[in-house]
């Protein structure tokens, strides 16, 4: 793992720091764990002193470089938490609940939604979309193979065009750039770029283009960079429509949401024909528009005697696979062969006689004309310098000059005259070089000179010296397999010794649920963390509480889950016990560890599993009360007579009142039938005597409360007369006895009755009751209006309104007289009004003209009074006192 993580560092850093030669340089910095993604303090370098030859760091700046370290230090580590709470928020394991699964399923649906809808809700071809999709939200499922870790929500991704296997995009791109390098370093500089060396997929080893590197994160459908994380979206997705072309592109597009995996097949419907073009068109599916009408095809084979009978089908025709009796190309033999293939060959030579008559064919049977024969026309000799025209019956002879053909050695020529046959060997001596070219040696030719120095370069794998003997320089690839560790830590690279990091382990692990049934493949190396699948199948363990079956549940691990039947087992009562099986309860242990001191921190409480005793029976019993007031139902295991908590109630001896106490037990006796009848634990009645009196009787009863009436009353009421002036006492019998007329008479003082009348007369009834009569008999005085004349009648019919007294003739002058001394009077008062404004008016001119010089000096003006003024008082009380005696 620890190589696995520094191959992929040293693929991360750039060329530069890289080097040609695999050299890596060191960059300063903290130094990180990389198994637990802290931060580790690098080792502090002692300061250099007086022995070391320099001046010593004053305390100060060591102080200020100590707390520049702890910042950096606890940046670091805030940064590392940061992530993992973001990589603990973002991980794809946090939907495997119940709620998870119901999102999951309607995420789904949406995604699905526009495919369905064109094929009649019919998903059947969706199934490899929808374990893609499964994949994507499953914990674990989508792992990168090349980090060996899963694929998170947040993290940017790349998904392989080939395969379909999604990884990281920073570690594709990091394995990109190493498989380049990889490819290249073996190049010289001059030929390093001139090639664009491809890139393979780490799962199904596809080429891409080094242009084709992924340098930004994309959706599944490519239309949209830097996806939005959506919890209601499929993970990496647009939510967009997918629109990519199918394959085989038929000139439709996806119709699905931006999902991973390849897309399903089209669902679009159109019209065609079979493949014989017999049939007639039909609308169908686009993916599967080429159709069989199972008719025979009917086409000419290639032996053009027979047609094909096999079903309507797509491509070329098959063979004909009938036999029938062909010749062969020169047609001496005939045989019987299969008729897709009507030309063969037999193995007889030719041997017609060719033109020059001399000689005869020597090809194997053949069609056509046999040429013209071979030795005809002019001819080289063996070194080729001369041309002959002889007769075909001759060999051409040889020239007699020097062979001058180049030897094996490609360097010297053959310095023997023109012969036949081949040249010999170079036998010349040279100085010879071996093909490391550390050594010279003066040999033949021919002879190769190879030295016992062995080569000590590198090897492409970067790990192993060459070791071959007279290496040219050129050294073959490492032959020893890798052997190293893969990221799974289960097998090994079989791959021969490489540099870079080693591809990913290609082997599957099935992860199965506990019952085995349920079975998931994961890459390599994820078993470990990736949890079990969900199983469908019911747990087939037998029960451990009492009960001959357990309920249903799914497959899991660890402990069956608590029993939850009811237990049914019978109580002492006799009823069955309804309550959950508790035969397995989980008991909290108490006083099992006691602390040795304060400073011991208290332990977790332990529990126990252990068989409850089942609870008290519940089932509800009717039961009457004490006093048998009501029946309640109680449980089964306190079903006893008990008080009800109201008053007793029952009727006691006096008859009048019931029993006050708590409902209670009553003994019953034989001479009492009654069942509402006190018994002796009953209360005794102590209350007076309650009934209600005669009418009219305010006393109580003499005799305490008892059955029956009561007594006679005896006593003597004081009570007042009618008109409430005497007091009266009257035996309280009597009273109460009399009839209405009979108490208007006792009640009665006989007396002259002292109220008074509406009209203010004395009422001349005797005492009585209610309120007076209204016909007074009194006489009184009747006047007129003018109170001069005067008569005597009843009081009664005045207020009647029977009698009346009318004014006469003198009457009505003495008012008129009256009337015309008020009306003279009137007039006078106006006319004195009048004049002594008009004095004020003339008195307010004369001050306005100033006819006197002395302003300060008022005016006086001396009004004269009238002769009305000076004797009205005279006239008017003798007319004021006679028209009061008239009245």
């Amino acid at each position: 793992g620890d190589e696995l993580a520094a191959r992929s560092g040293a693929a991360a850093r750039p060329p530069a720091a890289r080097g040609r030669g695999g050299a890596r340089a060191a960059a300063p910095g903290p130094i990180g764990d990389g198994a637990s993604g802290k931060c580790r303090v690098p080792p502090p370098t002692r300061a250099a002193g007086p022995r070391a030859g320099g001046p010593a760091v004053p305390g100060a700046l060591a102080e200020l470089s100590s707390l520049k370290k702890f910042d950096e230090i606890k940046k670091a580590n805030q940064a590392a938490a940061k992530k993992l709470v973001e990589d603990q928020l973002s991980s794809s394991s946090e939907d495997d609940d119940e709620d998870a699964e119901a999102k999951q399923g309607k995420i789904l649906d949406k995604t699905f939604t526009i495919y369905t809808s064109q094929t009649d809700g019919d998903a059947s071809e969706l199934e490899r979309t929808r374990q893609y999709m499964n994949e994507a939200f499953q914990s674990g499922a989508m792992t990168c193979l090349i980090c060996i870790a899963s694929v998170k929500r947040n993290q940017a991704v790349w998904s392989c065009c080939g395969c379909f296997c999604i990884f990281h995009l920073v570690c594709i791109q990091k394995w990109a750039k190493d498989s380049l390098f990889l490819v290249s370093s073996p190049l010289t500089d001059d030929d390093f770029g001139k090639k664009d060396y491809p890139w393979p997929c780490p799962k199904c080893r596809f080429e891409y283009k080094r242009s084709e590197t992924p340098s930004r994160y994309y959706c599944y459908c490519g239309k949209v960079e830097n996806p939005a994380v959506d919890p209601w979206l499929v993970p990496h997705s647009c939510g967009q429509i997918c629109e990519r072309e199918f394959k085989p592109s038929c000139g439709h597009k996806c119709l699905l949401l931006c999902h991973p995996g390849p897309c399903p097949p089209c669902p679009k419907m159109v019209t065609t024909t079979c493949h014989c073009k017999k049939a007639k068109a039909v609308p169908r599916r686009c993916s599967a528009k080429e159709w069989s009408c199972r008719l025979p095809c009917g086409r000419t084979l290639l032996c053009g005697q027979h047609v094909c009978e096999n079903p309507c089908h797509a491509g070329d025709c098959q063979p004909c696979p009938r036999v029938s009796k062909q010749q062969c190309i020169c047609g001496r033999q005939t045989a019987e062969r299969l008729c897709a293939s009507p030309q063969w060959q037999c193995d007889q030579v030719c041997g017609k006689c060719l033109p020059c008559g001399n000689h005869t064919c020597e090809q194997v049977c053949h069609a056509g004309p046999c040429g013209d024969c071979p030795r005809s026309g002019k001819r080289s000799c063996p070194c080729g310098k001369t041309k002959f025209t002889l007769p075909c019956t001759e060999d051409v002879p040889t020239c007699g000059d020097s062979c001058d053909k180049v030897l094996e050695c490609g360097i010297h020529k053959c310095s023997q005259r023109c012969h036949r046959g081949p040249c010999e060997i170079c036998r010349q001596e040279v100085e010879k070089q071996c093909r490391c070219g550390k050594h010279t040696k003066r040999m033949p030719c021919h002879k190769p000179y190879l030295c016992e120095t062995k080569c000590t370069k590198i090897r492409d794998c970067q790990k192993h010296q060459c070791r071959r003997k007279c290496c040219s320089g050129n050294c073959p690839p490492c032959d020893q397999v890798c052997g190293r560790t893969l990221g799974c830590r289960n097998h090994k690279c079989p791959s021969g010794c490489h540099r870079g990091s080693c591809n990913p382990c290609p082997e599957t692990v099935d992860v199965k649920c506990n019952c085995g049934k349920t079975v998931i493949k994961v890459p390599c190396g994820r078993e470990r963390t990736i949890k079990p699948p969900k199983c469908k199948q019911l747990c087939s363990r037998p029960p451990t509480c009492h009960h001959p079956t357990q309920e249903k549940h799914y497959c899991h691990f660890g402990r069956c889950p608590p029993c939850r039947q009811p237990c049914q087992k019978t109580l002492t009562c006799g009823h069955l016990c309804p309550v959950s099986c508790h035969d397995e309860a989980l008991v909290k242990q108490t006083g099992s560890h006691q602390s040795t001191g304060p400073w011991e921190q208290p332990s977790e409480p332990a529990f126990i599993q252990t068989a409850l005793p089942c609870p008290p029976c519940e089932v509800p019993i009717p039961v009457e009360c004490l006093g048998q007031h009501e029946v309640s139902p109680l449980p089964c295991h306190s079903a006893n007579p008990y008080s009800c908590k109201r008053f007793c109630g029952r009727l006691l001896d006096c008859q009048n009142h019931t029993c006050t106490k708590e409902c209670h037990r009553v003994t019953k006796s034989n001479s009492s039938a009654d069942g509402k009848k006190a018994g002796p634990e009953c209360s005794q009645c102590e209350e007076e005597c309650t009934k209600p009196r005669p009418a009219g009787c305010p006393h109580r009863c003499v005799l305490p409360c008892h059955p029956g009436d009561c007594p006679s009353c005896l006593q003597m009421l004081k009570i007042k007369c009618h008109c409430k002036l005497s007091v009266l006492y009257i035996e309280c019998l009597k009273l109460t006895c009399a009839d209405v007329k009979e108490k208007e008479l006792l009640i009665s003082c006989r007396n002259q009755c002292p109220k008074e009348l509406p009209c203010g007369h004395r009422c001349k009834e005797i005492c009585h009751s209610g309120s007076c009569p209204l016909n007074c008999s009194q006489k009184v005085k009747l006047r007129c209006l003018c109170k001069r004349l005067k008569k005597e009648v009843q009081c009664s019919k005045i207020q009647e309104g029977q009698v009346s007294l009318e004014c006469d003739a003198l009457c009505k002058e003495m008012k008129r007289k009256a009337y015309e001394i008020k009306e003279a009077e009137t007039k006078a008062a106006l006319e004195e009004e009048k004049r002594r404004q008009q004095a004020e008016l003339e008195a307010f001119e004369n001050r306005l003209k100033g006819r006197r010089k002395n302003k300060r000096r008022k005016d006086e003006v001396e009004v004269e009074q009238s002769s009305w003024q000076k004797y009205k008082n005279f006239i008017m009380l003798p007319v004021f006192g006679v028209a009061v005696v008239m009245v």
